[in-house]
């Protein structure tokens, strides 16, 4: 196969998981999603860009029926956090600090095999960027945006695997932050996603996408 079919398939690919995609309102709750994908997923979650690449988030994988349960009543009693064959909570670090970036530089220097004394000048520039300027009375909002780039890469992927996902921002962030015990953590909750497979009842699935016409929302200046 040609690379010009190759690009052409992919482009498809992509075209069709765009259109195939929405936010899924019913689950099937006996269909679950494989190890093999569920893999596929995490990795998608840990190599999402995030900025300096300091990835200022964490994903809690709620297995636990009953954690799911009491969460679902802090977000509008919705049946996807029980019913949905996965349930991913997006957590932000409430404040940034210089072990963060340590860690960081830590793994960059043992996965790329370089001195931590080579990464001084960038661990300087993001301490005085990230620390030291006004930027980090803002560092927290600065997190959550990060995380919903993580998000961003979840949802295609997904429909890429021809998964099912919901995006949920319809809760309680202050009371999932206490059922998760995350109070005085320095992580806060964000959103979650609901994922697995739609149920033949959810009539959404059927409606068409509506979204403004592209000439209403891109501007080529």
């Amino acid at each position: 196969m040609s690379s010009n079919l190759n690009q052409s398939d992919i482009k498809n690919e992509i075209q069709a998981a765009l259109d195939w995609r929405y936010a899924t309102k019913i689950f099937n709750k006996n269909k679950k999603i494989s190890d093999e994908n569920w893999n596929l997923l995490e990795d998608c979650l840990i190599k999402a860009p995030s900025s300096y690449g300091l990835q200022p988030w964490k994903f809690l994988i709620i297995k636990n029926p009953k954690l799911r349960q009491d969460l679902r009543v802090h977000t509008w009693n919705q049946s996807q956090v029980t019913d949905a064959s996965h349930y991913v909570v997006f957590l932000a670090k409430q404040q940034l600090d210089i072990e963060h970036i340590d860690k960081h530089l830590a793994r960059v220097s043992d996965l790329r095999g370089v001195s931590s004394e080579t990464l001084t000048g960038y661990r300087n520039m993001m301490t005085e960027n990230l620390l030291k300027s006004d930027r980090f009375k803002t560092i927290r909002f600065w997190a959550q945006r990060q995380a919903y780039i993580a998000m961003g890469f979840l949802l295609e992927t997904a429909s890429l695997l021809q998964i099912d996902a919901c995006p949920i921002e319809g809760m309680s962030p202050e009371e999932y932050n206490k059922i998760l015990k995350l109070e005085n953590t320095g992580w806060e909750t964000i959103a979650a996603v609901a994922l697995g497979y739609r149920s033949d009842d959810d009539k959404y699935q059927s409606i068409k996408k509506v979204r403004f016409d592209k000439s209403d929302v891109i501007e080529w200046i």
